[in-house]
């Protein structure tokens, strides 16, 4: 297959942040950090992350692989194995590379524009200080809002 994300059961995103790979880690291998742009809490127990979000939806994820600052895995919604991969940029910055394998085939478009919600959450966080979400559960994702 060729075009946009051609590959079946797998959605690929590439960011560059100016922050660096330390401070992105950080935001997304602590319960703080992953509080600040990816869900309302977020919290890790024994390997096992629950995501608790602004329309009542909660999650149970389980951290795979950690490698300060440079990779960290989780498995995600429907057990995909989500890969957060860290480069320097040369000049100080972050280019991430985003793997989430094992989507289901139905839920694609649906996973596919998440990920760009949270990763454009992600670099407001790391490069601005910024929350990007409105936090507010009549306006969720399930109710059509992007910024959750």
């Amino acid at each position: 297959m060729t075009g946009f994300q051609p590959e079946p059961g797998v959605i690929r995103w590439r960011l560059h942040l100016q922050a660096p790979p330390a401070r992105v880690y950080a935001l997304l291998a602590t319960d703080d950090g992953r509080a600040r742009f990816w869900a309302e809490s977020a919290a890790e127990r024994d390997g096992a992350i629950d995501f608790r979000f602004p329309g009542g939806q909660t999650w149970r994820g389980r951290i795979l692989e950690q490698a300060p600052p440079r990779r960290f895995v989780v498995e995600y919604y429907g057990g995909s194995r989500t890969t957060f991969a860290l480069a320097d940029d040369g000049a100080g910055g972050t280019d991430l590379a985003l793997t989430d394998a094992g989507v289901p085939a139905e839920d694609r478009a649906e996973v596919a524009a998440g990920w760009v919600s949270v990763l454009m959450a992600l670099k407001a966080a790391a490069d601005f200080g910024v929350d990007l979400r409105n936090h507010d559960p009549a306006r969720a994702w399930d109710a059509g809002f992007v910024d959750n």
